[in-house]
């Protein structure tokens, strides 16, 4: 997702995540007509044909687990889509980023109210941005106003620059830096917009208070103690391993190319895990379920707040979608070239849901991706 001032196909996107949420919260009036028998699979299908190659989705809860595919696994094939394939999860990753730093917060290692200052010196400055005014909550709430860096990317904004630079390894250093290129979108804590770069500061911050990367935390703290077998923090290595289906991306245009390959090191902390759609629904159930963090940090977690950009709620790396049966889930979208998901439980965790697709996400794929994300969290199986 990107700032709105700057980025008009970012303002399509978050315009889009608006209206599927809002069309999503209202789907019961149209629900008079007789479902079929597999309403998962019909829905995963209804995804497909807004233009997506391939989908996939699982819904599980504590006594059943179901999943559904559609399309194809390569454009121009008939090869089917992998059962349980691996996909880039993209800001999904947000989450996981800001469980470890709630971990770290918890154990008195840290605090959300400390500065970007206090852990990394000098790192937050010029035109305008200060480090010394930002706070760690600010990070992780998309309040800090620091610019979003995707734009400085040439590989996440053109078909030419994707060639070019599919390859190329950032260091979390040279993002900030870039990102540094413009002034904040606004001063810290008077307002909302969602950025990249917040998240890769807070796996900067990580490594500073741990001594360990941010990927071996990621990996000790939430990925071996649940078992997430699937799941990967891929550093620089730019392929996925394992049964995948091939990602597209078009960048506003017409054609769609494959993207599959990338280095994911330019979306550290924000947007480089892989997994599976299985792996996500066991991640979410174990965080709101209390598994991954004490009572404390957990309601910090899912205290949200007006996410405009969003047309939703959003918390401590977690938004808050209103269900159409009533209530809400905790959950997130994410978003790196050639795959699109969302993925979230009820807030007992539950009941949980993954659906992502490997193209592009257009306002039509969006609508029926949140549609099927409230359906299936509100539905009851026996």
């Amino acid at each position: 997702m990107h700032g709105l001032r700057r980025r008009r196909r970012g303002l399509l996107v978050l315009t889009s995540l608006a209206t599927a949420v809002l069309v999503a919260s209202t789907a019961p009036t149209a629900a008079a007509k007789p479902r079929p028998a597999d309403p998962l699979k019909w829905q995963v299908e209804a995804i497909h044909h807004t233009g997506a190659v391939g989908v996939h989705a699982e819904v599980a809860s504590p006594d059943a687990r179901d999943s559904a595919y559609a399309g194809t696994a390569a454009m121009n094939t008939g090869r089917p889509m992998p059962r349980d394939g691996r996909f880039r999860i993209g800001s999904a990753t947000k989450t996981l980023t800001a469980t470890v730093v709630l971990q770290l917060v918890g154990e008195g290692r840290m605090s959300l109210e400390d500065t970007v200052e206090q852990w990394l010196p000098g790192v937050v400055r010029g035109n305008g941005n200060d480090g010394s005014q930002i706070t760690v909550r600010q990070l992780l709430q998309h309040t800090s106003g620091i610019p979003d860096v995707k734009p400085e990317i040439p590989a996440l904004n053109s078909a030419n620059g994707y060639r070019a630079e599919r390859y190329r390894t950032y260091t979390a250093e040279e993002l900030v830096e870039r990102a540094m290129r413009n002034r904040p979108d606004f001063p810290p804590g008077r307002g909302w917009s969602y950025s990249n770069t917040n998240y890769t500061i807070a796996a900067m911050i990580i490594h500073k208070v741990t001594g360990r990367s941010w990927a071996t935390e990621v990996h000790d703290r939430i990925i071996r103690p649940l078992s997430l077998t699937d799941t990967t923090t891929p550093d620089t290595f730019p392929f996925i391993l394992g049964p995948n289906a091939r990602g597209y991306a078009a960048f506003g245009t017409d054609r769609s190319i494959d993207v599959t390959t990338l280095n994911p090191s330019m979306a550290v902390g924000s947007g480089s895990i892989i997994s599976t759609a299985h792996d996500l629904n066991r991640f979410y159930a174990a965080l709101l379920g209390g598994r991954l963090l004490a009572p404390a940090q957990l309601d910090e977690m899912t205290t949200t707040m007006p996410a405009p950009e969003l047309g939703v709620r959003y918390g401590l790396g977690l938004a808050e979608i209103p269900l159409p049966c009533g209530g809400s889930y905790f959950g997130h979208r994410g978003e790196l070239l050639g795959y699109v998901t969302w993925g979230g439980a009820t807030r007992d965790g539950t009941r949980t849901a993954v659906v992502y697709v490997t193209s592009d996400g257009g306002q039509d794929t969006q609508q029926a991706m949140t549609t099927l994300m409230g359906r299936e969290l509100c539905r009851t199986r026996s």
